[in-house]
């Protein structure tokens, strides 16, 4: 997945921006256009279960998303994808997919990231809930990886020290 400049990039707009839970090179804020970040995917696994689901956030189809970029070494590129695949593709709701990101402190600079955009097909795309439904499911959400309520708060947190406002976070936030 190099591009024209060989550096390996993975983009991160949940919780591989707080946990990544791979080696990088340089992490850096960075904006991916024509998908945004939304509480979308019923968590199954990490954050909820089948009979009592959570609700992670996937990049949906339109708009734009700040969030982090992370420059992966050419030697570890193949352990950091076998770990984001056992992490991220549990059940298969994400489309793993190669996309042009720009970076905020140099907006000209572009690079090739993997990116998880929402598989809007699966099962578990939740689709646009009204902010009432998402925090009923954020608060009764529990998984392998944790509480919902963790990985919302831990989301914002991070959001707000980026200096990224998202209205909907937030107001789930403050809820919880």
């Amino acid at each position: 997945m190099p591009n024209d400049s060989a550096d390996l990039w993975v983009f991160g707009y949940g919780s591989l921006m707080w946990r990544p839970g791979f080696d990088y090179l340089e992490r850096k804020a960075a904006r991916l256009l024509g998908a945004h970040r939304a509480l979308c995917v019923f968590s199954h696994v990490h954050r909820g279960t089948r009979e009592k689901p959570g609700l992670v956030l996937g990049l949906d189809r339109g708009g734009s998303c700040r969030g982090i970029a992370f420059r992966i070494s050419e030697s570890k590129w193949e352990t950091t994808m076998a770990y984001l695949r056992e992490r991220e593709q549990v059940t298969g709701a994400y489309q793993e997919v190669t996309r042009q990101i720009s970076f905020v402190d140099m907006p000209d600079r572009r690079a090739k990231a993997l990116c998880y955009l929402v598989n809007r097909a699966h099962e578990q795309y939740a689709g646009v809930l009204s902010r009432e439904s998402q925090l009923e499911l954020v608060r009764q959400g529990h998984g392998r990886s944790g509480v919902n309520r963790d990985y919302v708060l831990a989301t914002v947190k991070e959001l707000e020290a980026l200096g990224i406002r998202d209205a909907t976070l937030e107001w789930l936030a403050a809820r919880l």
